[in-house]
């Protein structure tokens, strides 16, 4: 049984997931919120075992709600769901901790391989090549880019910061700013 939070900012789309979730065995929908913080609140209540999120996200970042869903526990796997799931955000995803990302184009039983893939361990992601890094570098300043080769390589976030001898809280609002660099629809406010 895989415990699925699901965090979607259209009320159609999150009762539809809820539905077809419902409806497939093993797959158990735990919760459904709108917005960052609500999703927050349910991941720390429900402690679901994956979270299905849009990319896009009123009211604060998605990749921010990855970050801080994977530190509250860092066996919940995260999967990207989004109709803005293309390549070149795999470095975002991959430095906020995503598991995966899948195009909400996709057909049902394409998320639901996706879903128990990433449940199992495996990542959805497009490698980070070195082209990917390239064009990544030319949006990040210079002094971050520390930052980002230690969340490549999986040093968890209190370890970078003593590293940089700064304080969690100035890391992770680097981290952030980073990643609306790298992902800046990600962490857009719908209008």
């Amino acid at each position: 049984m895989i415990r699925i939070l699901i965090v979607d900012d259209h009320p159609a789309v999150r009762a539809g997931l809820v539905a077809v979730l419902r409806s497939e065995p093993g797959l158990v929908p735990v919760g459904a919120a709108s917005e960052e913080q609500e999703g927050w609140r349910l991941a720390q209540r429900a402690r679901p075992d994956l979270v299905l999120l849009d990319l896009h996200l009123p009211g604060g970042s998605s990749l921010a709600l990855c970050r801080r869903v994977k530190a509250l526990d860092p066996h919940c796997r995260v999967l990207i769901y989004s109709a803005f799931a293309h390549d070149e955000l795999s470095v975002a995803a991959t430095l906020a901790g995503a598991d995966g990302m899948l195009d909400k184009t996709a057909p049902m039983l394409e998320l639901f391989d996706g879903i128990r893939r990433v449940h199992r361990g495996e990542h959805l992601l497009a490698p980070v090549t070195p082209e990917r890094l390239q064009d990544a570098r030319a949006r990040i300043p210079t002094e971050d880019w520390p930052i980002v080769a230690m969340l490549l390589d999986g040093t968890p976030s209190a370890d970078i910061a003593t590293t940089l001898a700064v304080r969690p809280e100035e890391l992770e609002g680097r981290v952030e700013r980073l990643l609306a660099r790298l992902a800046p629809t990600a962490s857009r406010t719908r209008a």
